[in-house]
């Protein structure tokens, strides 16, 4: 199970460049189901996601360089491009009522930068290990809007934006 929220960003984080990432280029065979193809830097995936907006099924299956680009042909839509920032959510914090223990706790945000033609757009997302927990999380002060259950910012409908 996938479980995350995503959210519009304020600002970006100071000194963002010292933060470990990805180049992601990712393009959808499909999106009701939605199966995507991912190169992430040197790493090739084929990837199911199931329905939902805060959780979903996902499965993810190796694909070899070869495989991906002739895959890559097939798809529909808006290749998408970015940039993914891994930055370390050393204590989060969570609605006061939630009752597991978080003294320890440690999440990451994945902080995406997109390129052309989505210029401008940037979205964060959290993953979590159960909904109870992702629902009691609140936002670090750069993020803006949440925007978890707005099918608009999933990856897969930005595929099939007309410009």
């Amino acid at each position: 199970m996938e479980i995350e929220r995503k959210f519009t960003v304020k600002t970006l984080p100071v000194n963002l460049e010292q933060y470990p990432f990805h180049v992601i280029e990712q393009a959808y065979l499909n999106t009701d189901p939605v199966v995507r193809i991912r190169k992430q830097d040197e790493e090739y995936y084929l990837t199911y996601k199931g329905k939902g907006l805060l959780a979903r099924e996902e499965y993810n299956l190796p694909l070899n360089k070869t495989s991906y680009y002739h895959l890559r042909e097939k798809a529909d839509g808006n290749i998408i491009a970015k940039k993914r920032y891994l930055i370390p959510l050393e204590h989060p914090t969570f609605v006061s009522d939630y009752q597991k223990n978080v003294d320890q706790m440690s999440l990451k945000i994945e902080l995406d930068i997109f390129d052309k033609p989505f210029d401008g757009l940037i979205i964060a997302e959290v993953e979590f290990p159960d909904k109870e927990m992702a629902e009691a999380f609140l936002p670090v002060n750069w993020f803006d809007e949440d925007v978890t259950n707005n099918p608009e910012y999933h990856n897969s409908n930005l595929s099939k934006r007309q410009f």
